[in-house]
């Protein structure tokens, strides 16, 4: 069975403030991309893992994210050994949720395959327990979420009819040192609250906390979002802790000219 795994961008991130346990609480909007791997398992006598398109930097099996959420459905269940194939289209480390979508898409491949019967809630328990984005995969819906990602609220956001050109430049970025250069606060008003304004506002309204630390840097990402706003970007900002730049814009726009050298993707938002 095949399932189609797709990228996340933020929409806004604060980092609010550090926790006792060394993580830290962030506000954020994720907002469901089409950009998307492919992932397939099939029956297999062993457990087998395929990786094909672009490469996982960490090519060790049982450090996949996919072979993580057989794992934990492994120990409830009696599930058989399968064959995975994952053919990776979004770029890796590059704040666009690619690997935590994986792991979540095979939850529900899993559930739905052998029957297993769970409802979102029960998925969301196992996705919470690979990583911190992975539960809003399960429901993939735009959604408000606070504390480390997990805490996931529904939103009413439709940008359906937008255009989205998103960006990478294959910088990696280290997300423990970027966090380590931030100083939480809480913000004056909440981004659930400014998600609802016209995106023609969003450029004055909403921020993501990474950039003031990225953007020093690698200077080069920044040029990225300079040149969005110049190829009439309504918004555009880095997501996660990037390096990927996305600009939402009024109606299709081709941007491969004006960035030869980087992945470049768009499409109409859904």
């Amino acid at each position: 069975m095949i399932s189609f795994p797709n990228a996340k961008i933020n929409i806004g991130l604060n980092i609010t403030e550090k926790r006792a346990d060394g993580f830290h609480n962030i506000e954020s909007v994720f907002y469901p991309i089409n950009l998307a791997d492919i992932l397939e398992i099939n029956p297999s006598e062993n457990l087998i893992f395929k990786n094909t398109g672009l490469l996982i930097e960490n090519g060790d099996f049982n450090h996949n994210l996919c072979f993580k959420a057989f794992q934990f459905l492994q120990k409830d269940f009696a599930i058989p050994p399968v064959q995975i194939h994952l053919h990776k289209i979004i770029p890796s480390g590059a704040g666009l949720g690619g690997g935590s979508s994986d792991a979540s898409f095979m939850l529900k491949l899993l559930n739905q395959v052998f029957e297993l019967k769970l409802n979102n809630n029960q998925l969301e328990n196992y996705a919470g327990q690979i990583g911190s984005d992975c539960p809003f995969f399960i429901t993939n819906q735009p959604a408000y979420v606070t504390e480390k990602g997990n805490n996931i609220k529904s939103l009413s956001l439709n940008l359906k009819g937008y255009f989205i050109v998103l960006v990478h430049p294959g910088i990696h970025i280290n997300t423990g040192q970027a966090y380590s250069k931030i100083k939480p606060a809480k913000p004056e008003n909440s981004l659930k609250e400014l998600a609802n304004q016209p995106v023609e506002n969003w450029k004055n309204l909403i921020k993501n906390d990474f950039e003031s630390v990225i953007f020093k840097e690698f200077d080069e990402i920044r040029k990225i979002k300079e040149k969005l706003y110049d190829s009439g970007a309504l918004y555009a900002s880095m997501s996660g802790s990037g390096s990927s730049v996305y600009g939402i814009f009024n109606e299709k726009t081709e941007l491969k000219k004006v960035f030869p050298d980087y992945f470049v993707w768009g499409d109409f938002l859904t």
